[in-house]
């Protein structure tokens, strides 16, 4: 249990952290696409007779650059082509997992997460995942606020646009594929989408709004855990549900500061400040 509250407590963190760019940047169906897509990587992990968590992370990589590639070679949209690879890739992995119905128990945990049976070794990594995003982050914190609010001004300031969307996908592929094990391939976006929204919703600048979505969801973990020890219910989907709560308390605090007018719709939230 020790073990597991340190594995939700980095999980979040991570999720809400780099959650909070891919939100601005409009990567949300980015972290699901590539969740969805991860089980083929563990099926042929298994099918190799391979860990399964090993070719996770070469795997993500690697969706990441094809997915780079094909946004910036067609003219489709990046949301259907990110629809197009992860059918694709979930339709492949249901094929090689009906070959492996055998092993479907092990495939189990994969699917929904089971934060229990993080290892020592397995939070070492997370550790030094997450220093290595912060250190990413703070280094290139003004080309992170200019890519994520103005592209246009981004060029214009000189920075490389391209090499840092490919940069951040990149990124956001392996702490997916870490988090996989503990979080569960089906739960994955949530960890990255739910806090990072609700830090948008009360936040007014970046420089809160990235620290907030990180603590969101790091407190999310924890609570979602010991939720799930007091009541013998599963992890992942705890951890889920705490999160939805913090989203609603989130709407709930901004509806009380910019009250609604009676027949008139509400705006959406407007991309936090650089300040």
């Amino acid at each position: 249990m020790q073990r597991a509250l340190l594995a939700g407590l980095l999980s979040g963190s991570l999720g809400g952290l780099l959650g909070s760019v891919a939100v601005l940047r409009q990567l949300s169906f980015f972290s699901d696409a590539l969740g969805h897509s991860a089980l083929l990587g563990i099926s042929l992990g298994v099918l190799l007779g391979v860990e399964p968590t090993v070719v996770l992370i070469p795997f993500a990589a690697l969706f990441a650059l094809v997915v780079a590639q094909l946004v910036e070679r067609s003219q489709l949209p990046s949301d259907a082509l990110l629809n197009i690879v992860y059918s694709s890739s979930l339709a492949i992995a249901v094929v090689v997992l009906r070959l492996l119905s055998a092993r479907a128990g092990s495939l189990e945990q994969l699917l929904f997460g089971d934060i229990l049976a993080v290892s020592w070794g397995d939070l070492a990594q997370q550790a030094l995942l997450l220093a290595a995003v912060l250190l990413y982050l703070l280094l290139t914190r003004r080309a992170q606020i200019l890519v994520s609010l103005d592209q246009g001004l981004a060029v214009s300031q000189g920075v490389a646009v391209g090499r840092q969307r490919l940069l951040f996908v990149m990124v956001l592929a392996v702490v997916v594929a870490l988090s996989i094990k503990a979080v569960g391939v089906l739960l994955i976006s949530a960890f990255v989408v739910i806090p990072a929204c609700s830090a948008r919703l009360i936040s007014s600048s970046f420089a809160v709004y990235v620290p907030l979505a990180s603590g969101i969801g790091a407190g999310c973990g924890v609570l979602g855990l010991l939720a799930s020890g007091a009541f013998s219910l599963p992890s992942g989907p705890c951890v889920v549900i705490v999160q939805l709560i913090s989203f609603l308390l989130a709407l709930l605090i901004r509806s009380r500061r910019q009250p609604i007018r009676a027949g008139v719709s509400a705006a959406a939230p407007a991309p936090p400040s650089p300040g």
